[in-house]
């Protein structure tokens, strides 16, 4: 979000500014999602958060808003929000996002929470039954318990 806009939405008065900012979203998301709706009869939390989220997620410069929703909605699927999924799946497929587009997002967040869920647990599991014991790191560039970069190919 750019300065200008941020300095114009403090100088106003607050429900002024909350009302702008409640327009801009339903403009963009074609709806008000719950967690801003509840938000907005607190302005002292609701205006400096919605102009942070505007300036990440509606007014983004390097990432097209399809992108940026298909990420909203990996990582919705990821942490189990079952109702900021489906928000974003809404907002996405009133962008236009295919539905294919949408469920490969989520076969992407998938595979990494199921990655995630393997790499701590096999860490957690090879460090207990390693000759590590109870240290937290060996310090070996070589150890595949405490450098995942061992685990990578090597660099051509």
């Amino acid at each position: 979000m750019e300065i200008e806009k941020i300095r114009k939405i403090l100088d106003q008065e607050t429900d002024e500014a909350v009302e702008d900012i409640l327009t801009d979203v339903e403009k963009r998301y074609g709806e008000i999602p719950y967690i801003v709706n509840f938000m907005k009869d607190m302005p002292e939390l609701f205006i400096p958060r919605m102009i942070y989220e505007n300036s990440v997620m509606r007014e983004f410069k390097r990432m097209d808003p399809k992108t940026v929703e298909l990420i909203c909605i990996a990582v919705s699927s990821a942490l189990r929000c079952e109702y900021c999924l489906k928000t974003h799946v809404r907002v996405a497929k009133r962008l236009g996002v295919s539905k294919e587009e949408i469920f490969d997002s989520i076969l992407i967040a998938s595979t990494i929470s199921n990655a995630a869920v393997l790499a701590e647990g096999t860490r957690s599991l090879d460090s207990e039954f390693s000759d590590l014991g109870s240290k937290k790191e060996c310090g070996d560039q070589a150890c595949s318990v405490c450098n995942i970069a061992s685990e990578l190919p090597e660099e051509e």
